[in-house]
């Protein structure tokens, strides 16, 4: 891998080409045809990595051909992300597509009026609000979707979709991408599937005569053997895009999802067709309406007022005499746009006369699984909230650092932008790295986490507890939570360790970490913050399976406003910094009396660890296990 921009990956991110352009010039074509005709056939060969160490950093001048890439508008991007920025494009000179997105889109520029770091359902009641709102069409893509009170949340709204469409004469173009292996896909990695066996058994979507005024296609899509369809975002209307961690199944998960708007919803819109590859049928509405043709939606007046009023109840601890009823499956209560959502959802937690606040988190955390577990934590002065707006309307640089799926049972897809881009940020932090992860077990990035350390940065990373220990048991997987955790503690000096913060994710109405397997308390947040400047958000894990082999789509912003929220809302929602940090000694959990978490495996995970890794990859394509 190369450690400048090359002329050619310049040019291609100089240039105005890209899939969804091409298909606007002719509807007809196939993405696939598209991204062919522009770049030629998909490159067979993987590029060589060039250790980090034998890396010369970037230079000014690389910087600025860096910021020329991207289409960043009128603010000029920080040196910390044009460093990044520079790595990532360096990972396109072997494909240019290893990204996932068109070169000439990869940098862009957007706001973020919405944050969600909360329960999956609530990230499902967004995206059912933004689907019924829907006036041409929806692409929505996840990696499990399984019949649930996740999946009727987006069954439902397609109903209202439909209903609303023919109350307008109109018709809506919906396209679905999932991942659920399938023999076939040795053969054909995109599978069409019919509404006879989409809108039956384990899918349930709506079948054609529900919603009369939709034209609905759906697509599994999975690269044999490991190469995993797991990104997980929404482009609506192109004025619109989610970038989340969530799939669409209920869980005990806390989520994070960003709603994004500007210029950026171009770039997850060529990454949506990109991903689809096959024809279009029918072809989206929106090919020829550029997000970046238009100001962003919350940017009017109304709405941005009615964020800004939010914040203020925030701050000022305001609380409903009378909550609105929650947007529920089978009970829906859709709203006229984001800011009357986040109204509804300020509510949530708020106290009455006969729960507390406690007891109203513990009910909300409760909910998805229908579970009874009761709260253990005092009251907190933190209060959480589930829906978080920025009323800024003020553009802001914005890239995606992605990476295509790999399906070979090697680790020879290493050079992406998505990894580089981690790599990037954690090798130029000067001040602080926080990262959240469900696992963190990338062989190549646990080197760099402790060089930051070494050299005065204070890193801090939260994962959860028994996350799919027995699928990170399996070889080459890289090792469980409490292996890494003790292998990079005793890497370093006494000294040092008080540099490295490792917590166990604890519930917001908890006081210990709970094992993943109980399946009651688990955070499946992917997210990277360095500086307090620039963070990285989105559906990639920092384990081998991500790092290697899934297809992943990620976001990389450049505000300190945002990332100052992101941490502020990542403490609020849990006790981790409170309850759940491990002995630096050797980053191990344990309580006051010195015993480790029920169902922790410490350590030491024993010399059969393997046996359980085979039972926890078939959990995992069952969709049991964690992804």
């Amino acid at each position: 891998m190369p450690s400048h921009i090359s002329d050619r990956v310049f040019r291609w991110c100089t240039s105005d080409a890209s899939v969804s352009a091409e298909l606007a010039s002719d509807p007809k074509l196939t993405p696939g045809v598209a991204a062919e005709r522009l770049f030629g056939h998909e490159p067979k060969t993987v590029a060589a990595r060039v250790p980090h160490d034998d890396r010369k950093p970037a230079s000014l001048e690389d910087l600025e051909r860096a910021r020329q890439c991207g289409k960043f508008g009128e603010r000029r991007p920080s040196e910390l992300f044009l460093r990044v920025f520079h790595d990532a494009l360096c990972a396109l000179e072997t494909d240019p597509l290893v990204g996932c997105v068109s070169p000439s889109l990869m940098g862009s520029c957007g706001t973020i009026p919405l944050t969600v770091i909360s329960p999956l359902l609530d990230i499902c009641r967004h995206m059912s609000n933004l689907i019924a709102r829907a006036e041409s069409e929806v692409f929505l893509a996840t990696n499990y979707w399984v019949n649930s009170d996740a999946s009727r949340l987006i069954s439902e709204a397609l109903v209202e979709l439909s209903k609303r469409a023919g109350s307008r004469g109109a018709r809506v173009v919906v396209k679905i991408l999932y991942d659920r292996g399938n023999v076939k896909q040795v053969m054909d990695n995109h599978q069409i599937i019919p509404a006879s066996q989409y809108s039956t058994g384990k899918i349930n979507l709506p079948a054609p005569d529900e919603v009369p005024n939709i034209n609905m296609q759906v697509i599994n899509y999975h690269r044999p053997v490991f190469g995993t369809f797991h990104s997980k975002f929404m482009v609506v209307d192109r004025k619109y895009a989610i970038v989340s961690s969530n799939n669409i199944q209920d869980n005990d998960n806390l989520e994070m999802m960003s709603h994004l708007e500007g210029p950026i919803v171009d770039s997850l819109y060529d990454v949506s067709v990109i991903s689809w590859h096959k024809a279009l049928e029918p072809p989206l509405p929106c090919l020829e309406t550029p997000a970046a043709s238009e100001s962003p939606p919350a940017s009017d007046p109304t709405i941005r007022q009615s964020l800004e009023e939010a914040e203020r109840n925030f701050r000022n601890g305001t609380t409903m005499e009378v909550k609105p009823p929650i947007h529920a499956p089978g009970d829906p209560h859709f709203d006229k746009d984001i800011a009357a959502e986040v109204a509804r959802m300020q509510s949530v937690l708020d106290p009455t006369a006969e729960v507390s606040r406690l007891e109203a988190v513990t009910d909300h955390l409760n909910l998805s699984l229908k579970q009874t577990r009761k709260g253990t934590a005092p009251e907190s002065e933190d209060h959480w909230r589930l829906y978080i707006p920025y009323a800024d309307p003020e553009l802001f640089p914005i890239a995606l650092v992605n990476r295509k799926p790999w399906g070979a049972p090697s680790h020879a897809s290493g050079c992406t932008p998505q990894n580089e881009a981690w790599l990037s940020a954690v090798r130029n932090a000067k001040r602080s790295v926080f990262c959240q992860t469900p696992d963190l077990n990338a062989d190549v990035l646990l080197p760099e986490l402790i060089a930051a350390v070494r050299r005065g940065v204070e890193v801090t990373c939260y994962v959860t507890l028994g996350y799919n220990d027995a699928g990170e048991l399996l070889p080459f997987q890289g090792g469980h939570n409490e292996m890494i955790a003790n292998k990079l503690y005793m890497q370093l000096q006494p000294e040092e360790r008080k540099r490295l913060h490792y917590g166990y994710y604890v519930g917001k109405d908890q006081t210990m970490p709970i094992h993943n397997k109980f399946k009651s308390r688990s955070s499946h947040i992917k997210l990277m913050i360095v500086d307090e400047q620039i963070a990285i958000q989105g559906n990639g894990n920092l384990d081998t399976q991500s790092w290697y082999h899934s297809q992943e789509v990620n976001i990389l912003i450049d505000s300190e406003a945002v990332c100052k929220l992101w941490l502020d809302g990542i403490r609020r929602s849990q006790n981790t910094h409170i309850y759940g940090m491990a002995s630096q000694e050797d980053g191990i959990w344990r309580d006051s009396d010195g015993n480790e978490a029920p169902g922790a495996i410490g350590k030491d995970p024993g010399r059969l660890s393997w046996a359980k890794g085979v039972v926890g990859a078939v959990q995992r394509v069952r969709g049991v296990g964690g992804f």
